[in-house]
């Protein structure tokens, strides 16, 4: 069929090359073509060049030759690669904020809250640490590739979050979840309505009985949620529950749940336009109140690295693409986070 327009909604799906939905969307013809996109990079500039493939094949290259000469020139902090890459596709990007198209929007803030480790916490997550320094500078040294190391460290930011995490550790709260419920108890005390984000669902599983028992009502949805538009009415509706867990994959995009005005985000994550994008499901058109984002972290461990990576990923994409984009995790920024 040979389509008049053709409109890919959430293009960043296809973002990687070899995936089935991204071979479909390349086979479509179409005379236009539009892609919409909040996050139209969420892991590496593959993403983009993948979405413009689709576009207008040809523009960025080939796939190699962009990997080679653009992807890694500015992953490696070639702002003049990055200024020129904006300027390319720059004719063909209409990018309003939010701040643009809907001036009504109350003020959004985000906060640090810090927690500080307790002893036993501090004793295993130095022992992780120890270990993990290690293994990751003998993988790269192998050759190793970024995601045979991201499960070093998994354990090393779930140990900042909940000991129970960690397998053969077992405990019966954390530092990270007290400051939660003490937080989430005085917002609530003041009328709020909060999210609260894990990529992880057993922390959102560890966070439930302390809500119960301190009497807050919540509700959830995660990957396992067969009905979420029931889950959201309920929430959205007045005098819904107090608070919503939600997991970052499955709450983090094509939701509106602005019922709440305060976010907690439990883990922060290197790429920050994932984490900015679930934060919108509460900062969207119909939000009257002032939003307040809270990212939870501890205190000299690798979660303040992280929060460090954020921001310089934001700077190098904004020359490059715009405001709210990611990039990958190269090896000497995994070095540095265990350093």
């Amino acid at each position: 069929v040979d389509w008049d327009t053709i409109v890919l909604d959430e293009s960043q799906t296809i973002k990687n090359p070899e995936s089935q939905v991204a071979r479909a969307a390349y086979k479509l013809r179409g005379a236009f073509k539009i892609n919409l996109s909040g996050t139209p990079v969420e892991n590496s500039l593959e993403d983009l060049w993948s979405q413009f493939h689709f576009l207008n094949p040809g523009l960025l290259g080939s796939r190699a030759s962009f990997s080679e000469s653009v992807e890694r020139a500015v992953q490696a902090g070639d702002v003049v690669m990055a200024i020129r890459l904006k300027k390319k596709v720059a004719p063909f990007i209409l990018r309003r904020m939010k701040r643009d198209v809907a001036k009504e929007l109350p003020p959004k803030t985000e906060v640090v809250l810090e927690c500080e480790l307790s002893h036993e916490e501090r004793v295993v997550y130095d022992s992780i640490l120890a270990a993990c320094q290690r293994d990751v500078v003998d993988k790269l040294a192998d050759g190793g590739d970024v995601f045979s190391i991201l499960e070093l460290l998994l354990r090393l930011r779930q140990s900042c979050c909940h000991l129970s995490l960690i397998p053969g550790q077992t405990a019966q709260t954390s530092s990270k979840l007290e400051l939660l419920l003490e937080s989430l108890s005085a917002s609530i005390e003041q009328g709020h309505r909060a999210l609260v984000f894990s990529q992880w669902t057993s922390l959102l599983d560890l966070v439930e009985p302390k809500l119960a028992d301190a009497g807050i009502s919540f509700s959830r949805i995660d990957g396992g949620t067969s009905d979420r538009e029931t889950v959201v009415r309920e929430f959205q509706a007045e005098g819904g529950p107090s608070v919503l867990l939600l997991s970052l994959k499955a709450g983090g995009v094509g939701l509106n749940l602005t019922a709440a005005d305060h976010v907690y985000i439990l883990d922060p994550w290197w790429n920050p336009a994932v984490e900015d994008q679930a934060a919108d499901r509460a900062y969207r058109i119909g939000q009257e109140n002032p939003v307040l984002v809270h990212r939870l972290v501890a205190r000299e461990t690798v979660e303040e690295r992280v929060l460090e990576l954020q921001e310089r990923k934001r700077g190098l994409l904004q020359a490059a693409v715009g405001e709210g984009a990611g990039l990958a995790l190269s090896r000497e920024e995994i070095l540095e986070l265990v350093s």
